[in-house]
Formats: C-alpha cells, structure tokens, sequence
C-alpha cells in the first residue's frame, strides 16, 4: 500500500500524511514501489542550487525501463532543473543521479550516445534545412538512425528542404522530436513538449509520444498540462517548490480525492472562508483564484444545497463546472492553489 491510499480518505490530508509522502520518497522499497536496483534512471536525494535559490530540493524517484514518467507541477517548481542534471547540462550541488548506469557528469561522453533530448525551446540556424539537421545530429553518434526514414515518421518529408527559420511552430518541434530518435536512444528527455503549441499541434505530438509509448520507449517528460500527465505517463510525480508532494500512476494519485466529484463554481459575492464546506456531500470546498472548488461524494444533493445557500444570503451563481477528479485537484488540496497560478 503507498502513502496516496493511506491518506486517500481525508479531504485535508493530516500531517501524518506528509510524513508518508516523505517516507515514500527516502525509501520507496519500504511501500512497494520501483525498485531502484531495476531501474534505468534513479534520481536520490537531489539538490540544485542558483546561488540562493534551492530550485530542486531533494528530489528522489526512480524509472522503470519502457515507462514513461511524467514530472508535473506549475512553472518554477524545479522540473526542468531537474532534467538537465539528468542530461548532464547542469551540475548538481547534492544528491546521487544515474541514467542507464552512468553518472552524467563523469560519463557525459558515454551518457551523449545513450540519451535523447527535446528541450523545452529549440533552436537552430535560421537558414539550415530539415534534412541538413537531422543529418548533422546524426553526425555526433556512433548509433544512428536513418534520416529518410525520421523524416517520413514525423511527417516532415514534404519539408525536407525546407529552412528551419520557415518551419511552423509544431513543424519546429517534430523536427526536434525528431533529433532526440536520431540515435536511437535508450532514454527520452521531453521538457514540456506542447508548450505554446495551438491544440491541434499539441494532438498530434501525443499521437507521437504515444506511438514512442507503445514502442516501450523510456521517456521522461516535464508538463504542466494536466491532460497531458494523465494521457501519456504510467506514472506521475507532481513537484511544487523543487519538491515532489506526490508520486504514482495517474489513477492512484487521483484516488487521493476519495472518489469524489469535481464541482466548480464562480459567484457574483465572495463567501465567507469554510462556510461551502457544510454544504451537504460536500468534502471540502476552498478559494482557488476567485473561484470554489467542492470536492462532494453526492453531488446532486451538494448542489441543491449551495442553491438554498445562496439564495439565502442573496448571493447569486454565476456559473457551474462537474467534473471527474483529475491529477490538479490533487495539487490543489495538497497546496491550495492551482498548477498553473
């Protein structure tokens, strides 16, 4: 059993709960979890400093081979920090990091061959073409994949002689997605891969992550879309101010919320702090950026009685969302705020 379970029933986890993350995270064995002596990536204990800022504060998980392993939590939280001292870009100031049994940074010439990156912004010179990079990539590896065959995967053959500086905002990105497969690497490294991208592009980059999925390729990404983390990864650790506040497979985390509804509401009055929290199935209710969130085991009689509230302190609804719960409501009641304020 692992701490999500544990504290699954509480709406406002106690402080126990904390303890038991933490535990998880020190000694993941103790829970049933991977083991990291199985592991192709193991993370323990990790620590990045920028002079005073501590961005990654003791971070620990560990990646099975074939698993793609998503790192969510808002801007800032440390997850880019946290992979680019796992692709040997950044040094790390404490804490033991290894990715396919190498250290990355006394193995860094090694580790080059075995990894893949798309990093969260790419860029090359304006006046390069497709094909020119993708065999220039192909250059810097003793394993290598064929070009023709990357540029008729990721839909870019049409664009073959195309230069970067003409590319589209998702052709861009296919092609980056592209360089990290022209080694045929071991690990994957995406940093938010659909960032900024419109929603039609961004369907089309899990179509290809999803494919790489099916093809038991070990990816680890860094998202701070909640659809994103529960569409694509096996599991999740959701990291807020260079910690990981929770960790397992979406569906676990999301049994955290106690199997409860998801209703959200927007009212023409602010209410008074706590007081949605007596409404009737109602789990908790808390403030979040000017709206209530209710987490309620019976919704519809939750919703009649915040109907009878409001019309008896003359408050007015201004707008109403039901949903299932997803992998934010977990950050929101472990933080209480959203994943991307």
């Amino acid at each position: 059993m692992k701490p999500e379970q544990v504290c699954s029933g509480f709406a406002s986890p106690p402080p126990i709960c904390g303890m038991l993350y933490t535990l998880f995270q020190v000694a993941p064995e103790w829970w049933g979890a991977t083991n990291m002596a199985n592991s192709i990536l193991e993370v323990e204990n990790l620590v990045k400093r920028y002079g005073d800022l501590e961005a990654v504060r003791g971070v620990s998980f560990a990646v099975e081979e074939g698993e793609v392993f998503g790192l969510l939590g808002p801007n800032g939280a440390g997850k880019t920090s946290t992979v680019e001292v796992l692709e040997g870009l950044r040094i790390p100031d404490g804490g033991r990091v290894s990715v396919c049994g190498l250290d990355p940074q006394r193995d860094s010439a090694a580790l080059k061959h075995e990894i893949g990156a798309a990093l969260q912004s790419t860029s090359l010179p304006d006046k390069l073409r497709v094909m020119e990079a993708l065999r220039l990539f192909a250059s810097f590896y003793k394993r290598r994949r064929n070009p023709e065959e990357l540029l008729k995967r990721f839909g870019l053959e049409e664009k073959r002689n195309t230069f970067y500086n003409q590319l589209s905002g998702g052709q861009k990105q296919r092609l980056a997605l592209a360089m990290a497969l022209v080694n045929d690497p071991k690990v994957l490294f995406f940093d938010e891969p659909t960032a900024g991208l419109d929603p039609q592009v961004r369907r089309e980059i899990y179509d290809i992550i999803e494919e790489l999925k099916r093809e038991k390729k070990t990816i680890v990404m860094t998202t701070h879309y909640i659809e994103e983390a529960e569409r694509l990864c096996d599991r999740v650790a959701i990291v807020d101010h260079g910690k990981v506040i929770a960790l397992g497979t979406p569906r676990d985390l999301k049994a955290h919320s106690g199997g409860t509804t998801r209703i959200e509401v927007r009212l023409s009055k602010p209410e008074s702090n706590g007081t949605l929290k007596n409404l009737e199935g109602a789990t908790d209710a808390r403030e979040v950026g000017g709206t209530y969130v209710i987490h309620s085991k019976r919704p519809p009689q939750t919703i009649v009685s915040l109907v009878k509230h409001l019309e008896a302190q003359d408050n007015e609804l201004v707008s109403l969302e039901i949903s299932s719960p997803s992998l934010e409501d977990v950050f929101i009641e472990m933080t209480g705020r959203r994943l991307r304020d």
